[in-house]
């Protein structure tokens, strides 16, 4: 198989998991309109809110990741990947912010961002094994870019910015699949679970795919 080739067939993993993200936050929408009048909304300070606030902010640095590198190159599978991140993340934080307002809650956050990280997950034992990660509040969000890195891949050109690009997403999607797995071991909230679920699906992918073109630009 070519590159090309390869790089075509890889990509169409992450278009059906784009497809597949989009239907699942459809029905976890429809599902969470059905239920809000059985289940009371999330407080203030729960799993739920601190998910939806600070993915905001992780999924929002996705976005100007991958519109640096859309810029920086004219590889097109690049550029497809950067235009697919963005497009999915940005639609995606645009939920996480209606949720909140659904819930009758504030966009800023009463507590450190990281705080529900740091709350014992639900029952003696985590959902499907996920034990979750000890967190600082207020320290770094997973696999958030540090300024300087964001300044050095805005520096790159070319293949440079590329691998700079996969390095930095490939961590980024790591941190975002680890907060998904830790609500999911601290909520049963019919709307927040699904999305959730399908961020670590979504984001596994796409990893497979990042590792695979960086090794091409080893």
């Amino acid at each position: 198989m070519t590159r090309r080739s390869g790089a075509v067939a890889r990509m169409s993993v992450v278009i059906a998991a784009s497809v597949a993200l989009v239907v699942v936050a459809v029905v976890a929408f429809s599902i969470g309109r059905l239920s809000t009048l059985a289940d009371p909304a999330p407080t203030d300070s729960s799993a739920e809110a601190g998910f939806a606030r600070d993915m905001q902010v992780h999924h929002l640095q996705g976005t100007e990741l991958a519109m640096i590198v859309r810029d920086e190159t004219d590889d097109p599978d690049i550029r497809l990947l950067a235009y697919d991140i963005a497009r999915t993340q940005s639609q995606q934080a645009g939920q996480l912010y209606g949720w909140l307002r659904s819930w009758g809650l504030p966009q800023a956050a009463p507590e450190p961002s990281m705080t529900w990280m740091t709350r014992a997950p639900l029952g003696s034992a985590a959902h499907d094994g996920h034990e979750g990660a000890a967190h600082e509040p207020g320290g770094p969000m997973p696999g958030l870019a540090t300024p300087q890195q964001i300044a050095e891949l805005q520096a790159a050109t070319g293949v440079d910015a590329e691998r700079i690009f996969l390095e930095l997403m490939i961590a980024h999607h790591l941190g975002a699949v680890e907060m998904a797995e830790a609500v999911l071991d601290r909520s049963t909230n019919p709307l927040v679970t699904p999305f959730a679920t399908s961020v670590v699906t979504s984001q596994n992918a796409e990893i497979d795919l990042m590792e695979g073109l960086l090794a091409e630009r080893a």
